[in-house]
């Protein structure tokens, strides 16, 4: 596989260290010459060029890429490339760094990203998750919103601890896809109970998240994104 990487900062090249590893060629853009240095990552090839100019992209051969990761610093430098990468080279799959969670609204097929990546978002949820009990976390988001992975650890005062897998019913469009129990995940069956303390992990919508809390641990606030905010 062949994927091009806007921005060799510190998020470009780990990422491009990665693919390498698992034996993807790698492309690093960056429009300022001291982040360009090969040695930083060898095994890559290296190209000093503004990703968001159509002659760099096509200097790098955008339209033999199979993945273009937009992975800048800047959130506008990255939706511009996206864009380009999807509707002038028709790259395949786009992946979109997201830097301002405030901004993650933005970053949809509208803008040419296929998967935004939010780091703040994914650290924030991981901390939530760390310590809350009883409160729906968002821990990540697919297909531009249309989907969610989500986390409960269920309280002890839950209606449900006790009960099988095989006899609740969920909201809609809701799926329970795994169950971390002293620290070992487990692949939930109909005759699998719940037990309190459990950490379960759905796939569902943001339309029926709060419903999913409500059943589980009535009384706690689903966390939700925060309000959209322009670049």
């Amino acid at each position: 596989m062949r994927v091009v990487i806007a921005g060799a900062g510190s998020v470009g090249r780990s990422v491009a260290r990665e693919l390498i590893g698992n034996g993807h060629q790698v492309l690093l853009i960056d429009k300022e010459p001291r982040a360009v240095q090969a040695q930083r990552v060898s095994e890559a090839e290296w190209l000093l060029a503004d990703a968001c100019e159509i002659t760099a992209l096509n200097e790098a051969g955008l339209e033999s890429c199979d993945v273009v990761v937009a992975a800048t610093g800047d959130d506008k430098a990255n939706l511009v490339v996206s864009l380009l990468a999807k509707t002038e080279f028709g790259v395949p799959r786009t992946v979109g760094r997201v830097n301002n969670p405030k901004n993650e609204w933005m970053f949809d097929e509208a803008w040419g990203v296929d998967v935004a990546v939010s780091t703040p978002r994914l650290m924030t949820a991981l901390v939530e998750e760390a310590v809350s009990v009883g409160d729906l976390v968002r821990i990540f988001q697919f297909q531009q919103g249309q989907a969610t992975m989500v986390e409960m650890t269920l309280p002890k005062d839950s209606a449900y601890a006790g009960s099988r897998v095989g006899d609740l019913t969920w909201p809609p469009d809701s799926v329970l896809v795994g169950i971390i129990r002293e620290e070992r995940p487990i692949a939930p069956s109909r005759d699998d109970a719940l037990e309190a303390g459990d950490e379960l992990l759905f796939l569902t919508v943001p339309d029926s998240e709060a419903a999913l809390e409500q059943m589980l641990s009535p009384g706690h606030a689903v966390r939700r994104p925060e309000d959209e905010d322009e670049l």
